[in-house]
């Protein structure tokens, strides 16, 4: 997955879950003056601009006491949105039945590295979508990139 390393991420939800917001996941992309952190949360109410503000301003003091990122970097903070990150096994679970996009690490020995489906289960590991009229397999620790689909 594009998560953000373990470091951050121990550093991050508490304090985020600490102001009332639910963690969903962070992503840390690029090198150097192009990188990226995108910390994504979430509530019952929605995100407001203001919730990104508070967490964001909270998330800054964290990072530039601990500095555990070598070098510039943007923080971004946002809400999931339509189009949600799935981060966790816990997060297919959770929206079973619902469309989603998943990018692998790695190609399938089909030759497939991209997948579109409706989550079926969760069966320990293992991501099973209903993909083109057959149910597939995915280990989880193939999925490099996982979204829900919007359906229209």
């Amino acid at each position: 997955m594009n998560q953000a390393p373990a470091k951050i991420l121990e550093l991050i939800e508490p304090a985020v879950t600490g102001l009332g917001y639910e963690f969903v996941g962070a992503e840390f992309t690029g090198q150097g003056k192009l990188s990226v952190l995108l910390v994504y949360i979430d509530s019952d109410k929605g995100i407001l601009v203001t919730d990104c503000s508070k967490v964001s301003h909270q998330i800054s003091g964290i990072m530039d006491v601990e500095d555990p990122i070598s070098g510039q970097y943007r923080l971004e903070v946002s809400s999931p949105g339509m189009e949600r990150p799935l981060f966790k096994l816990e997060h297919f679970e959770r929206f079973k039945g619902s469309m989603v996009k998943l990018e692998l690490s790695q190609t399938t020995l089909e030759g497939q590295r991209r997948f579109t489906g409706d989550i079926l289960e969760v069966k320990g590991n293992t991501v099973h979508l209903h993909v083109d009229d057959e149910e597939v397999e995915i280990p989880f620790a193939l999925i490099k990139k996982a979204r829900l689909a919007v359906k229209f």
